[in-house]
């Protein structure tokens, strides 16, 4: 029997996905059309949310911006979870030197703190743009699904169904892909909800100081703009800090759904 907060965590994410998926071909405005004379407007029939500093509707920037969020968090997920269990489960069936020098590697990438490397690696473009976030993200977000695979790996290259596997003459990626791999997706595909919404906030952590995408509409980049007018409105962060807020909510209650229900113990 499903939970509420698990309920309400997939409504969440199934309202933000819809927004990215239809909201930017329901938007009523392109969210970079400006209006110089309805700058700072209140909600009203003709903009819902009101309008930005510009005149920009400030509906169709949080949809805009809803789709460009859940682009660039899908896209480095997919990334990092492909490496990552790429790299850790090689690593860690493999054992011996090649381990080592993979946990090392992580070790390094882990010694520096992870929106710092982002900041490092983007302050080197001379105009950040979205290939240079997306790499950026991706540079350090397959660590940590290298050492959960690892970990996993470890132990399920002793186990029988694995020992039969390489009995009967099978090939070590054969092994990997065919009896490792599948068995330790489990705990890859929690850790993969939970590093969406943390994606989510990096991304806008980045956007909001001015390293992310090149589009007014992300939702950092709208609540810096916000910042400017907290003591004129609280509307224009308040709207694309709830789109954060729902993201993260929604992952964590989902995400804590899939590891009750994937672990064992807790059947």
């Amino acid at each position: 029997m499903s939970r509420p907060g698990t309920l309400i965590g997939a409504a969440l994410l199934g309202a933000v996905f819809l927004a990215a998926a239809v909201g930017p071909l329901l938007a009523p405005f392109d969210p970079e059309a400006q209006d110089l004379d309805h700058a700072l407007e209140a909600p009203s029939r003709a903009h819902w949310l009101g309008t930005d500093e510009n005149g920009c509707d400030s509906l169709s920037q949080a949809l805009h911006g809803a789709r460009l969020a859940v682009f660039i968090a899908a896209t480095v997920v997919a990334v990092s979870l492909v490496l990552g269990v790429a790299i850790g489960s090689a690593a860690g069936y493999a054992g011996g030197l090649l381990d080592d020098v993979v946990m090392r590697l992580c070790d390094v990438l882990l010694a520096f703190p992870g929106i710092l490397l982002n900041l490092a690696i983007l302050a080197v473009a001379r105009r950040p743009g979205l290939g240079h976030l997306l790499f950026a993200l991706c540079v350090n977000g397959w660590v940590g699904y290298a050492r959960l695979a690892r970990a996993q790996a470890l132990g399920l290259r002793e186990r029988e169904f694995v020992t039969a596997a390489r009995a009967l003459g099978l090939p070590a990626w054969r092994v990997l892909a065919g009896h490792v791999v599948p068995n330790l997706l489990g705990p890859i595909v929690v850790q993969a909800t939970f590093g969406f919404a943390g994606v989510v906030i990096v991304e806008a952590s980045l956007s909001f100081l001015g390293l992310g995408p090149s589009l007014g509409y992300t939702w950092g980049a709208l609540m810096s703009q916000g910042t400017a007018y907290l003591w004129q409105t609280h509307r224009l962060a308040t709207i694309p800090g709830v789109c954060i807020a729902a993201v993260v909510l929604g992952c964590n209650l989902v995400g804590d759904a899939l590891r009750d229900r994937l672990d064992p113990r807790t059947r």
